[in-house]
């Protein structure tokens, strides 16, 4: 019998559980107000599910309690393009000052994990990320934030471990 793919399994977890371990957590808890109101995507790390997506933002609405649902709004190949919507639910997780939230995908059948690593004081920023480190976003309440706010912004996403390119979508603005 071989033990290569037990291994290779074993390897796996192991660098999964170190990657889970070693990600930033989240530095200061939020209001349940949070998962509210209107969020745009400032910065990102490149990932295959907002490939040429511009003008992206997210419509969060209390469901009452820890639930919430958002919708997604994305445009194809420039601020102006053709809109691409995704709507799903979430839910505050327990435990973590109201900073880690689950959304669900496909009905249920995929859960995804999103962590609240800073925010601004008043909610007018805040730096989102998944558990493993993989994926970072810098959110605004405004659609275009001022451009020494989102340096320090940017410097903070830095100073937290993400030196993974950053891409800065673009906005509507008006």
């Amino acid at each position: 019998m071989t033990r290569t793919p037990l291994f290779v399994l074993a390897a796996g977890l192991a660098i999964a559980g170190a990657a889970w371990a070693s990600a930033p957590q989240p530095t200061r808890p939020v209001s349940t107000s949070f998962y509210s109101g209107r969020w745009y995507e400032i910065a990102r790390i490149p990932n295959a599910g907002q490939r040429d997506c511009q003008a992206p933002y997210s419509q969060f609405v209390s469901m009452g309690g820890a639930a919430f649902r958002v919708r997604q709004i994305c445009h194809r190949g420039s601020a102006s393009g053709p809109v691409k919507t995704f709507s799903t639910t979430g839910r505050i997780l327990p435990g973590a000052r109201a900073a880690k939230f689950e959304l669900s995908f496909f009905g249920g059948l995929r859960k995804q994990e999103y962590w609240v690593l800073d925010s601004a004081p008043d909610h007018a920023w805040a730096i989102m990320a998944t558990p493993g480190g993989n994926y970072v976003w810098l959110m605004s309440r405004t659609a275009k934030m001022d451009p020494a706010a989102r340096a320090r912004v940017i410097a903070r996403i830095r100073a937290l471990g993400y030196r993974q390119r950053l891409e800065f979508p673009a906005q509507r603005v008006g």
